[in-house]
C-alpha cells in the first residue's frame, strides 16, 4: 500500500540517495506518491527544488538553486561514503579505528621496530612511518602547505634552519629538567636555538678513524700510532707506494665542515635569534689550516678524488683495499657492515688524528626527532619523540640496530662498551672489527667533541652549494690526475682497445685550488643569506 507523505518516514539512506541523484541530475524513484523518476531537470519538482523555492526569492531562485544543489550533492556523497565505510566494517565484524594517527618521517633502519614497540605501549596512537632521507621532500611539503609529517628526523646541521624559520615546535616546556644531563653535551647543544629546545637527540656522530688493518699492515704502517696530521700524511705516502689511497674525498661538504671543526675553526656565528649571521670562511684560522693540509694531500695524489662517498666505486674501493680508511661519524660501524660485508674482521677504529695530536674531535652527522609546528596532534607526536629518543626501550631498540647513542647512560653502560659484534641483516652477530671493543673508542670520542662550533641558519643550502664552488677544485684535480696518468701511459707506449697508440689528453688549464673554491663558497653563502632576509657580515 502506498503511504502518503504525512504518514510516511522514508529511510534515511534512501532519502539521501534520492536527494543526491536529483542534485546531480540523475534518475531516482521518489518515495513520494506520483513521482515518475524523471531526470530532476524536468517534470514535477523534487523535494530538493521545493526546499530551494521556499528559501530563495523568485529573482535569485535559479542561482541559489544551483548553489544549494552543489552543497546537497557534496553532503550526500560524503554521507554515502561514510555510511558505506561503516557498513563495510560492520560486515567484517570490525570497529572503526579511533586511534590518533601521526605521520613520522625517518631514515633510521630500526625505526619500524621502534614504532611497533611504541604502539604496543600506547594503544591509543597509530604511527604511519615513511622511510625517507634528505630534505627535498620536506621542503616541498612545507612550501605546498600540505602532506607534512607530524614528526621528522632532522640532522643537527639542518635543525637550526627549520627552527629559525618557525617550522619546528618549541618543546622547551615539555622536556624535563634532567634532560640536559641525560644527553651528551654536543648533542644537547645541537637541538637548541635561542635557549629553546626544538628536538630530542636521537644519535650522535663523533668523528673517528676507521681503517683496514690488513692494508695498513701490508704497507708497514701501525695505524694506532697515527696521532697527528703529519703522521697521517706520512702513512698516506707509504700506502700510495702499495697502490692504495689512504682515503677518498670528491668534495663532501659534511666532511669538510667536520674537518674545519676538528681544526678548531669557527667560520660561522649566528645570533641567538638566528637573524644575524657572520660568515668568515676566508679568514678563519681553522679553515686555512685544514684547507692547506688537504690541498697538499690532493696535489701529491694521496687521496682518491674520483669516487664519491657512498658511490659503488667507493664501496668497491673499500672492499678491495684500494681505499684504506675513512674519517667518519660513529654511525659508520653499521654501514661498513652492511655495505662492505666481505671485509668483516679486517677493520678497526681509532681516535681522530689532529693537527697537534691532542685528543679532541668533532661531529659529523647525528640527528634529532622534531615535531613540526604544523601538526594538529602535538601531544601524540611528542609522546612518540620521547619514546624513541628518551625512553630506555626506544633507545636500546635503535642501538641494537646499529645506531650510536646520544644519551650518557647508554654511552657509559658496560654492555654497550664491551660489545665486539654488530648484527647483520640476518640478525647474526658479526665481529666486524676483529674482536675490538669498538664502542669504547667511540664513546671516548663522544666525550672529546669540542663545543662552540655553529651551523648556519641556512646550512642546508650552504652544503648544497659546496659542489658548485669548492667542488670545482676537486674536479680540476681529477682532470690533472687523469692527464698525468695518460702522459705516463703514452710514454710507456701503451695501446688502446683497437691496438693503436694512446693519444695524450689536453693539459688542464686555469687551475682551481681549494682556497679559491672556498672564496666562491663564501660569496654564494653571503648572497643567499642576504636575499633570504638575514643580516650577513
Amino acid at each position: 500500500m502506498h503511504m502518503s507523505r504525512k504518514s510516511r518516514k522514508p529511510h534515511t539512506f534512501r532519502k539521501v540517495f534520492h536527494e543526491m541523484f536529483h542534485a546531480v541530475g540523475g534518475r531516482a524513484v521518489s518515495g513520494d506518491s506520483g513521482d515518475s523518476g524523471d531526470s530532476g531537470r524536468s517534470g514535477r519538482s523534487s523535494r530538493f527544488a521545493r526546499i530551494c523555492s521556499r528559501i530563495c526569492s523568485r529573482r535569485n531562485c535559479a542561482r541559489n538553486y544551483r548553489a544549494h544543489r552543489a552543497r546537497y550533492a557534496t553532503r550526500a556523497i560524503a554521507a554515502v561514503a561514510s555510511l558505506a565505510t561503516v557498513m563495510s566494517l560492520a560486515a567484517c565484524g570490525q570497529s572503526a579505528d579511533t586511534r590518533t594517527h601521526i605521520s613520522v618521517w625517518s631514515w633510521e633502519p630500526s625505526m619500524s621496530t621502534v614504532v611497533q614497540r611504541f604502539e604496543a605501549e600506547n594503544p591509543d596512537i597509530a604511527v604511519d612511518l615513511t622511510s625517507i632521507s634528505g630534505y627535498d621532500n620536506l621542503n616541498t611539503a612545507i612550501q605546498d602547505g600540505y602532506n607534512m609529517p607530524d614528526v621528522a628526523q632532522i640532522e643537527y646541521y639542518a635543525l637550526r634552519q627549520y627552527a629559525v624559520s618557525s617550522q619546528l615546535l618549541d618543546l622547551t616546556d615539555r622536556v624535563g629538567s634532567d634532560f640536559g644531563s641525560f644527553y651528551s653535551p654536543g648533542t644537547w647543544a645541537s637541538v637548541h636555538l635561542a635557549d629553546k629546545v626544538y628536538g630530542l637527540p636521537m644519535d650522535s656522530g663523533p668523528m673517528a678513524f676507521f681503517y683496514n688493518k690488513t692494508v695498513f699492515d701490508d704497507a708497514g704502517v701501525d695505524a694506532t700510532k697515527i696521532k697527528t696530521w703529519d703522521d697521517y700524511y706520512e702513512a698516506a705516502k707509504k700506502l700510495k707506494a702499495t697502490g692504495a689511497y689512504i682515503t677518498a674525498d670528491s668534495g663532501d661538504a659534511s666532511f669538510y665542515d667536520a674537518m674545519i671543526w676538528l681544526a678548531g675553526g669557527k667560520p660561522f656565528t649566528t645570533s641567538k635569534d638566528g637573524k644575524n649571521v657572520t660568515v668568515n670562511l676566508s679568514g678563519d684560522k681553522g679553515v686555512k689550516t685544514f684547507t692547506a693540509f688537504w690541498q697538499k694531500m690532493i696535489n701529491e695524489g694521496l687521496i682518491d678524488t674520483r669516487n664519491a662517498t657512498w658511490s659503488d666505486g667507493w664501496k668497491r674501493g673499500l672492499g678491495r683495499g684500494t681505499i684504506a680508511s675513512v674519517f667518519s661519524g660513529a654511525w659508520m660501524t653499521s654501514l661498513l657492515q652492511s655495505d662492505i660485508p666481505g671485509s668483516a674482521g679486517l677493520w678497526r677504529v681509532a681516535q681522530m688524528p689532529t693537527v697537534d695530536g691532542k685528543r679532541v674531535t668533532s661531529e659529523n652527522g647525528g640527528s634529532a626527532l622534531c615535531v613540526l609546528q604544523s601538526t594538529r596532534k602535538p601531544d601524540a607526536a611528542y609522546r612518540f619523540v620521547e619514546f624513541a629518543a628518551h625512553n630506555s626501550e626506544g633507545i636500546s631498540t635503535r642501538v641494537d640496530g646499529g645506531a650510536f647513542p646520544a644519551d650518557l647512560p647508554t654511552l657509559t653502560s658496560s654492555s654497550f662498551l664491551s660489545r665486539t659484534t654488530i648484527k647483520d641483516s640476518r640478525g647474526l652477530d658479526i665481529p666486524y672489527f676483529g674482536g675490538q671493543q669498538f664502542n669504547r673508542v667511540l664513546s671516548e670520542a663522544a666525550k672529546n667533541v669540542s663545543t662552540g662550533y655553529q651551523y648556519l641558519p641556512f646550512e642546508v643550502y650552504a652544503r648544497s652549494d659546496f659542489s658548485s664552488t669548492v667542488g670545482t677544485a676537486y674536479r680540476w684535480a681529477n682532470s690533472w690526475q687523469s692527464y698525468k696518468k695518460r702522459q705516463e701511459a703514452v710514454k710507456e707506449g701503451l695501446l688502446d682497445d683497437n691496438g693503436k697508440p694512446l693519444k695524450p689528453f689536453d693539459k688542464p688549464e686555469d687551475k682551481v685550488t681549494l682556497k679559491q673554491g672556498i672564496a666562491l663558497w663564501e660569496k654564494d653563502i653571503k648572497e643567499y643569506g642576504t636575499n633570504q632576509g638575514f643580516t650577513v657580515q
